[in-house]
């Protein structure tokens, strides 16, 4: 087994390993509400409703988000280290999978 091979079966168990996963970043919001008198609409020193925590993400060209509850803060931040592992392993196996061709061809590179 070639040097590339073997990091390449490497990096595809590293990546079998990583679990759950989410891409994007997480905000802090505050909120302004709708009701009259209410202490986030006061002139002077507005107290506005929150934090809402929420993780806005792009897949598929498309930009959507969600609100996480402050309790899955940990796991959420936990799933986005993940996501950022996978991306920087996919990098390292694809540099691995063209120096494998590079090295043997197309025809001998086929793993």
């Amino acid at each position: 087994m070639t040097k590339e091979e073997k990091t390449i079966e490497r990096l595809k168990r590293e990546i079998c390993k990583l679990g759950s996963m989410l891409p994007g970043s997480i905000s802090e919001q505050y909120n302004v509400c709708g009701k009259a008198g209410c202490k986030c609409k006061r002139g002077k020193n507005p107290v506005r409703h929150g934090p809402y925590f929420q993780l806005s993400f792009t897949l598929g060209g498309k930009s959507s988000s969600f609100f996480i509850k402050k309790e899955g803060l940990p796991e959420a931040r936990r799933r986005i280290r993940r996501f950022r592992v996978f991306k920087q392993l996919t990098l390292e196996l694809t540099q691995a999978y063209v120096a494998l061709a590079r090295k043997n061809g197309l025809e001998r590179s086929k793993k």
